[in-house]
């Protein structure tokens, strides 16, 4: 059965602490699977860079829009429950120190009771990384070894590693994840998205797709590239955003091998209102309690 994911979070009136407590809470009590939460750091009004998941190559949220950190937002929402899961949704982590992030994950990781996933995207916006002072080039590649650096520290007690991007030599760094692990889900629709999921990637998160038809076609090429690189697919959890999802298309997920289908909403405003908005979406979807998820790290339900 296909579990049904909200990302609602950190933008807009979901940036609202109160918002967040009320949807985070109602989320959890409605039987949802996971809370996402997006990231930008910084906007511009004209940006020169395509958004890749729009035909008209542009973001729909404002430039003046509040957009938290993603990892605070979670904080928040981590704090209001207690089983639903936590992921970024995603997160650019070319923009990140890895050693850093390796931290500040665990340390979420382990507040939350073990219910967070790094979703980790290499990020389209040229200005965005200019204005943080790192190359926009090469960010694929910065990225896998930014997660394997972080593996690293998140297994070994005294780590090091030595790349092109990252290196450390017999550092600690605590906490450690609850298991050893964070689980790592690759955002992204393309094929190399699909390929970097295939080769170091513990799920995917595929966001704006047009339909069911695109779904499994987009599952269908990241389980021949599973193959070809020796992995199983069903090691890998998949969710997916669609434009215009319909909840009888649930069984079609399904018959897919669709893990989550990720809802992107925004609540209103109003927390007391935002409850209730929870409320009318989970009977919508007929939600149900959601099992713990299997991911790498995690045992299955």
């Amino acid at each position: 059965m296909v579990s049904v994911g909200l990302h609602a979070l950190g933008i807009g009136a979901g940036a609202s602490r109160t918002v967040i407590d009320a949807v985070a809470a109602a989320a959890e009590r409605s039987g949802f699977a996971t809370l996402w939460v997006g990231e930008h750091v910084v906007m511009v009004d004209e940006p020169a860079s395509r958004y890749p998941y729009a035909d008209d190559g542009r973001i729909a949220v404002p430039a003046d829009a509040d957009w938290l950190d993603p990892l605070i937002a979670l904080s928040f929402a981590a704090a209001a429950t207690n089983r639903i899961e936590l992921a970024t949704g995603v997160l650019l982590l070319p923009e990140h120190n890895p050693v850093l992030l390796a931290k500040q994950a665990a340390s979420l990781d382990r507040l939350s009771g073990g219910r967070f996933s790094l979703g980790v995207g290499i990020g389209w916006s040229r200005e965005e990384f200019d204005a943080l002072g790192v190359p926009f080039e090469r960010r694929a590649q910065r990225t896998a070894e930014y997660v394997a650096a972080m593996r690293t520290l998140w297994r070994e007690d005294v780590a090091s590693f030595s790349g092109e991007f990252a290196a450390f030599d017999r550092v600690r760094v605590y906490p450690k994840p609850q298991r050893r692990a964070v689980p790592v889900v690759c955002g992204g629709n393309s094929d190399e998205a699909l390929r970097r999921a295939a080769t170091w990637g513990d799920g995917w998160y595929g966001f704006n797709l047009a339909d069911v038809e695109e779904v499994a076609s987009r599952v269908s090429v990241l389980r021949r590239m599973c193959r070809e690189v020796g992995r199983d697919p069903g090691e890998l959890r998949l969710s997916a955003a669609l434009q215009d999802p319909a909840p009888a298309d649930l069984r079609k997920f399904a018959d897919i091998g669709l893990d989550e289908l990720v809802l992107v909403v925004s609540p209103p405003a109003d927390p007391i209102a935002a409850e209730a908005w929870v409320g009318e979406l989970a009977r919508k979807w007929t939600t149900r309690p959601s099992a713990r998820r299997y991911m790498v790290g995690r045992d299955k339900p």
